[in-house]
């Protein structure tokens, strides 16, 4: 798949030819019409789904909520709880790193963490994060983030002491935030043509060898393995265990 990569000002041609080493982009001088496209903004990258998008995807770690987790992480007293106790830093796999929402918090609290994204929109965005963020962050240097479907990446780590998986699911309409970041990730799924695994990368990591998975599911939510060992559980969230 060749992506848009607009230029729109010389300040930002060694950041697009950084992003064409490894990308395959079609570089335009001038807004794609109808077509969604990459573009450098002051606050760094972004992808807008067509030209009258006034809303473009931008990830940033260091601002909005996530930047207030982050500053609060030894409060984040759900997960805490759902890794358990352990004096030793953790190696955990994200199967399902979406905006790395929990993963920086698992860096935070002095885990290691692989995480993987089958995205390649999602992925060279979250790469754009990381690289602004790194210098505030130190903790990013324990991050390993993978493109690629998950299942098919873990065959080639060992040692991994948690799957951690946080399958896609309808956020509550009072969370406009968050359920429009939902939504557009699904357009891109689309736009990619990466059929969403749901509830399936449970079972399909069900069947590996592993030591712990955690499942975040909705507060209400059915059980998709009633052998569980044991939940941890919040407000709206909770964290199925399987040992």
């Amino acid at each position: 798949m060749t992506l848009n990569l607009l230029l729109d000002c010389s300040n930002n041609e060694d950041k697009v030819n950084n992003l064409s080493e490894n990308f395959i982009f079609n570089v335009v001088t001038e807004t794609p019409v109808n077509e969604h496209f990459f573009a450098f903004k002051e606050n760094g990258l972004n992808f807008f789904l067509s030209s009258n998008d006034t809303k473009p995807l931008h990830i940033d770690f260091l601002k909005g909520s996530m930047g207030w987790r982050l500053k609060r992480s030894d409060h984040e007293k759900l997960l805490k709880k759902t890794l358990g106790k352990s004096s030793e830093s953790l190696c955990i796999f994200d199967g399902t790193a979406g905006l790395l929402s929990d993963t920086l918090i698992f860096l935070a609290l002095g885990h290691k963490v692989i995480a993987c994204e089958q995205s390649k929109i999602l992925f060279i965005l979250l790469l754009d994060a990381i690289e602004r963020a790194k210098d505030q962050l130190p903790f990013m240097g324990n991050l390993k983030l993978l493109n690629g479907n998950s299942t098919e990446c873990f065959k080639d780590y060992t040692n991994i002491d948690v799957i951690y998986l946080d399958p896609m699911y309808p956020e509550p309409k009072k969370n406009v935030l968050r359920s429009g970041n939902i939504a557009r990730i699904k357009e891109i799924l689309q736009i990619e043509m990466i059929t969403d695994q749901g509830d399936d990368i449970f079972y399909e990591f069900k069947e590996y060898d592993f030591k712990k998975i955690i499942l975040k599911r909705p507060i209400k939510s059915e059980l998709l393995d009633s052998k569980f060992n044991y939940q941890i559980k919040g407000k709206s969230t909770r964290f199925d265990v399987y040992i």
